[in-house]
């Protein structure tokens, strides 16, 4: 009998108890013996299934020489970093979905578990249940990753989707989506851009083998953007959808950023809707791939946390991923691309813009795209004229 113990009983805690459970049979068969929850680390007691697991002293996972692996649903940074640590040091594989942690810690973390000979895995920190972090680093270990971009939120897809299809304001798709579950009370995190920023930092991390500080990306948002820009877009032929985007630069520079962008509407990234998930990796060998799936939720999420614990269990010592402490990172300014307009008048008052191409007049107002310009650029714009909207276009 193999056991494992799970910190944190909220939604990914309580799902991979489930799919441990549920998948027993399957689990058995590829690990050759029973894996068994032993101890849920909780910060109160609760009724419920797993009741008898439950325990508010770390040490009786910590001191336990049967536990083998942890699994670390607590989220934050404070209190699962001190744990993780403590687990790591006590000679115990540690799977994480924690994106922030990762993103934040995830570099001194791995070498931790390195010096302790035991694994520290994080597939479901990124897009849930897609299998997108093996893939990077074993499939596609062959290739130079020049570029990774992608959504990587699913409620701020959602609230698009509505926006696009339905009419929806963003206020009204907003409180739609918490109707239905996909955001949260406080959905910050998410319509900020801040999610989708911890989860471009790791794949930065792990395609450009250097990490890439959240503190240094930039991260916007959805919260400023109108029906009026939405509709112009998909009349243009566009859509438009929350990016991030990591690119390896040519003097072996790397940069990251998230932030709204126009998408060709006949791309395969311009079709995913509603809570799903779609990462694109960039290689010098296998071109583009694109993987697509739901990106969070209990049961895809604990799927991911389930295989990286059957991963460390079979694979044994020493994490072999790792990215360096430093590595040059250029502000996401520098980059170029075609812009999105919208400003008050007519095209004539562009004519500082250089060569534009007019999407749509009407009401007083322009909305147009730009020759490719650096971000920079386009912020200097962006102030001169007093837009209305500035948005990056991806081609």
């Amino acid at each position: 009998m193999i056991q494992i113990a799970i910190m944190g009983l909220g939604t990914v805690g309580t799902g991979v108890a489930r799919v441990v459970e549920e998948n027993a049979q399957q689990i058995q068969r590829k690990l050759g013996e029973p894996l068994q929850v032993k101890t849920v680390l909780v910060r109160h007691f609760h009724d419920g299934p797993y009741r008898h697991l439950m325990t508010d002293d770390f040490r009786k996972i910590e001191e336990d020489p049967d536990i083998r692996v942890v699994v670390e649903t607590i989220g934050g940074v404070d209190a699962a970093y001190t744990y993780t640590r403590r687990a790591l040091e006590a000679g115990k594989h540690v799977v994480t979905a924690n994106k922030q942690l990762v993103a934040e810690k995830g570099c001194e973390l791995l070498a931790l578990a390195r010096e302790h000979h035991v694994r520290y895995l994080f597939e479901a920190s990124v897009g849930g249940g897609i299998p997108i972090l093996h893939p990077l680093t074993e499939c596609m270990a062959a290739n130079r990753i020049d570029e990774v971009y992608g959504i990587l939120n699913g409620t701020t897809n959602y609230i698009l989707t509505r926006m696009v299809r339905s009419g929806a304001s963003f206020e009204d798709a907003l409180r739609e989506a918490q109707k239905k579950g996909y955001a949260e009370a406080d959905p910050t995190a998410d319509v900020e851009g801040i999610d989708a920023g911890r989860k471009i930092c790791i794949l930065a991390d792990l395609a450009f083998g250097r990490q890439v500080d959240p503190e240094r990306v930039p991260m916007e948002g959805i919260t400023r953007l109108s029906l009026q820009d939405v509709e112009i877009a998909r009349q243009a032929g566009y859509r438009i959808k929350l990016l991030g985007r990591a690119v390896r630069l040519q003097d072996g520079a790397c940069s990251a950023y998230v932030a709204p962008h126009l998408i060709p509407a006949e791309w395969p990234l311009a079709s995913v809707e509603d809570v799903f998930n779609a990462v694109v990796v960039k290689g010098n060998a296998t071109g583009e791939v694109m993987f697509y799936g739901k990106g969070a939720g209990e049961m895809p999420t604990a799927s991911a946390c389930v295989a990286d614990v059957m991963e460390a269990l079979q694979t044994g010592c020493g994490s072999d991923i790792g990215w360096e402490k430093d590595g040059a990172f250029k502000d996401p300014l520098e980059l170029t691309s075609r812009y999105y307009f919208r400003i008050e008048g007519s095209l004539e008052r562009a004519a500082s813009f250089g060569t534009v191409k007019c999407l749509w007049e009407d009401m007083g107002q322009t909305a147009l795209l730009t020759d490719p310009i650096s971000g920079r650029k386009a912020q200097e714009l962006a102030h001169a004229v007093q837009a209305l909207m500035c948005l990056r276009v991806l081609e």
